[in-house]
Parts: structure tokens; sequence; C-alpha cells
């Protein structure tokens, strides 16, 4: 009977050692773990697609300087234009002694046959007594300067009645002795009070304007 026990008791214990044995395969589920590693890789394939969609928003941005460089251009236009022409040119007030000061004159060429033919003086009196103004010239040989001529009969200046005189001098104003091919006209300003008696004259404003009998 022992060993019928012993047998039994043998068959038992190999029994319930074979049976943990059985359980532990179950364990090795570890493929399901493989399915998460390929929806990752699909997940981050359209994180790519956005930065394709940033370009087109730089060419907006581009527009706008090149407006900015049009209204630059179109502004500077109309400030150079008045300066390129008809601008009186200023003669130094120094030249006017404090008997006349603001004195310009239109041009610093004078022709007889060729342009331009005239130019305009404009002067305003310093002195209150002076009423009325003239202008003296004469001519000087351009480039030697060594024979000037005497100074001219004085030309009555318009005035506006508020010390302000102005004279248009054209090159046929020139005595006809006097017309060199390329000269020098000096000028002077002389001012008279209402007695008609000179009270004071300007500088002599030599060799600014050049005269000639052709064109230039």
């Amino acid at each position: 009977m022992k060993k019928i026990l012993l047998i039994l008791l043998a068959f038992v214990l190999a029994a319930c050692g074979a049976s943990p044995t059985q359980q532990a395969q179950p364990t090795p589920i570890i493929m399901t773990v493989i399915v998460p590693a390929t929806s990752e890789a699909e997940v981050a394939a359209p994180t790519v697609v956005p930065p394709t969609e940033v370009p087109p928003t730089l060419a907006p941005t581009l527009a706008p300087p090149t407006a900015e460089v049009i209204v630059v251009t179109a502004t500077s236009a109309p400030v150079s234009a008045p300066v390129a022409s008809g601008a009186p040119i200023q003669i130094d007030n120094i030249l006017g002694k404090g008997v006349f000061t603001n004195m310009t004159m239109s041009e610093d060429t004078l022709t007889l046959r060729c342009t331009p033919r005239e130019i305009t003086f404009n002067i305003t009196a310093s002195l209150p007594e002076i009423t009325d103004a003239l202008l003296a010239y004469r001519v000087v040989d351009n480039p030697a300067g060594l024979y000037p001529s005497e100074w001219q009969s004085n030309i009555k200046m318009q005035s506006d009645k508020n010390g302000n005189f102005s004279i248009v001098f054209g090159g046929d104003d020139v005595d006809e002795d006097l017309r060199l091919d390329k000269a020098w006209l000096d000028i002077q300003f002389i001012g008279l009070n209402k007695g008609g008696a000179p009270v004071d004259r300007t500088q002599k404003i030599e060799r600014l304007i050049t005269y000639y009998k052709d064109c230039p």
C-alpha cells in the first residue's frame, strides 16, 4: 500500500508541477505592440504637408515695397522741376551798398540775334527817400577787359509805388557802336528822390552778364 500511495503521490506532484508550465505560455503576446508602431508612421506623414503652404504667403509681402518706390519718384519730380529753369539770379546785396536790396536778374547772358534777347532786372529801395530808380550800363570787351566803354544814358525803371522797381533790358538796347561779338555788360542802379536828384547808387556790378552779338 505504501508503494501505491507513493506512486499516486508522485503522479499528483507531477500533475501539479506541469500546470504552471502550461500557464506561462500565454505571456508572449508581445506581437500586439507592433501594431501602434505602424500607426505612428502613418500619423507622422501628414505633419509634413503644412510647411508646403507657407511660401504662397511670402509673395504678397513683397508688393508694398514696390509701391513705396513709386511714391518717392512721384514726389521727387515736382520738387526738381521748379529749380530747373526760370529762377531769378540773385545779385549780392553787398553790391547794393545799402541803397537797394533784393536785386535779381532773369538771365546772365544777353544776345542781339539769338536767345536770350532780354533780361529782367528787379530791385527794392532801402532808403525811404528813393521814389524812382535808373539803370546805367557799359560794355567791356571780353576776354581782355581792356577797353570799357563810357557809362551810357540812364534808363528809367518801372515803379510799383512801394519801393520796388523793374526793367526789361534787351540786346537791341545796347548802343549800336558798342555791340561787340562778345563782351561783358556791367550795370549800376541809381536811386532818385521826388525832385529827380540822385540820392545814391549801387556799386558797379561788373562781369556778371555776358553779351553776344550772335549766338554763343
